[in-house]
């Protein structure tokens, strides 16, 4: 008991620190849970209620990147919270065998996500002031990126940052603000879908939750000393032996 307490608490703050510094959090939270017995499908959506709060942190520090941004947040927040739940209700309509089936390849394009987040914010530096789509076109867009998130959630944020980039054509930090958004409102969503449908392993899920805020905060007062990239490719390198250690149990 003792030993699953320390994973979950060391997870947690992992997991914190690695979304404050460089995204994925996801792919040593959800590890961690199954590793303690939590199938993997309740091991998912555990997984994304315990981070919600941390999804909050990050909204609430760049606030600052949304001022002129308000007419921007209808539809599309909407459209993110639609995209989540719809996630959130696909996941729970699977069965468990299908999502056990489907772990390898979702860890493997996380892991491709997350290692293409560098190239994506490159080419968005490119893309200021570039011809965009109309906002009315972001919105399918949006929606099925959040999809995504609903279902399983690591590597989203890179995909709503390629498609606001691609619908705006705005500076990064303003469209990092507004994905960050976008991002909560998928996680709320689904984690809200999750909670109502009863499946939450809530002392799991709380405990992990406040081992993420602090490892937020730490992640924040030691942005300075820690490369995030080499903390990314860290990330990445677990996500494809992770997918190889759970596609080898499955032969």
């Amino acid at each position: 008991m003792l030993s699953e307490i320390g994973l979950l608490t060391l997870a947690g703050l992992a997991a914190g620190v690695v979304n404050a510094l460089a995204g994925g959090g996801t792919l040593l939270s959800f590890p961690a849970l199954v590793a303690i017995g939590l199938p993997p499908l309740v091991a998912n959506l555990t997984s994304t209620v315990a981070l919600v709060p941390g999804y909050l942190g990050a909204t609430v520090a760049q606030r600052e990147e949304l001022r002129g941004q308000p007419w921007r947040l209808g539809w599309l927040f909407v459209s993110a919270v639609v995209g989540g739940m719809t996630g959130a209700m696909l996941l729970l309509h699977t069965k468990e065998a299908v999502f056990n089936a489907l772990i390898p390849y979702l860890l493997l394009l996380a892991a491709v996500l997350l290692g293409v987040q560098e190239q994506v914010r490159a080419w968005l530096g490119r893309r200021v002031n570039a011809p965009a789509i109309s906002e009315a076109g972001a919105i399918p867009l949006v929606f099925l990126a959040a999809v995504y998130g609903g279902y399983f959630g690591a590597g989203v944020s890179v995909i709503l940052l390629a498609v606001l980039g691609i619908a705006f054509g705005d500076n990064l930090t303003r469209l990092n603000g507004l994905k960050q958004v976008l991002a909560f409102g998928t996680n709320a969503a689904a984690a809200a879908f999750f909670v109502l449908s009863g499946e939450v392993v809530w002392p799991v899920a709380v405990g992990m939750a406040i081992a993420t805020i602090v490892g937020g905060f730490l992640g924040g007062q030691f942005a300075r000393a820690v490369n995030p990239v080499l903390l990314r490719r860290i990330v990445v390198l677990l996500a494809v032996v992770l997918a190889i250690v759970y596609w080898l149990q499955q032969r």
